[in-house]
């Protein structure tokens, strides 16, 4: 059968369908494409989970309405806490203790020290660091919140014995005249001796590590 125009129908039937069939490798380029496409967006994704996830821990604490950064401690700073605790002995109590660098130093010099940080990450870290530098029997680490600990300085003079030792880094506490200062600009280290802020009789023994205190 023929068309208006002497052309076969057949004809016109095949001229059509070959208008619409693509080449057998346009196909397999764009099937390989569209799994390349998939792969790529799934790898990108799942980076970005786990970038999220690493970094939300960190992050976190810094959303609070007070906050103070992480900063890891200066080997200077580390060496000025150690100096501090010179001729002293006992236990060691670092309050916001990150990545538990100076309560291992502590626990390397005989001290039985002891790290309370919020950021759980960092603590199962400076337990990790604990177990492989030797020291995880004399360095604890403890999951805790210290912006709970509210008007500080008051609490540790209620509470600490009369010969314990507080060191600060980086922040002096406001209310308290510091028996000892040594290191300068972020390195700088403050000890104030129990004793000493309760008007009492100074006696040698145990101390606590804060950095920072919290500000009343």
């Amino acid at each position: 059968m023929e068309g208006g125009g002497g052309i076969p129908l057949e004809t016109l039937k095949e001229e059509s369908q070959s208008r619409h069939v693509l080449p057998a490798s346009f196909e397999v380029n764009s099937l390989q494409k569209s799994n390349w496409g998939f792969l790529l967006t799934g790898l990108v994704g799942g980076t970005l989970v786990a970038v999220y996830a690493v970094a939300t821990p960190f992050v976190t604490p810094a959303l609070r309405k007070v906050c103070l950064p992480f900063v890891p401690a200066t080997t200077k700073q580390i060496e000025n806490v150690v100096k501090m605790l010179q001729c002293r002995r006992g236990s060691l109590v670092d309050i916001g203790s990150g990545d538990g660098r100076i309560v291992i130093a502590a626990a390397k010099k005989g001290f039985t020290a002891v790290g309370y940080e919020l950021n759980p990450w960092l603590v199962w870290y400076s337990r990790y660091r604990a177990w492989r530098e030797g020291v995880h029997g004399s360095a604890k680490f403890y999951i805790s919140d210290l912006w709970k600990m509210l008007q500080l300085e008051k609490k540790l003079e209620r509470e600490l014995e009369d010969d314990a030792r507080v060191i600060a880094c980086r922040f002096p506490f406001p209310h308290w005249t510091p028996d000892h200062v040594t290191g300068e600009g972020i390195d700088t280290v403050w000890a104030y001796d129990a004793s000493t802020f309760r008007g009492c009789e100074k006696r040698p023994c145990t101390s606590m590590h804060f950095q920072p205190p919290i500000q009343a």
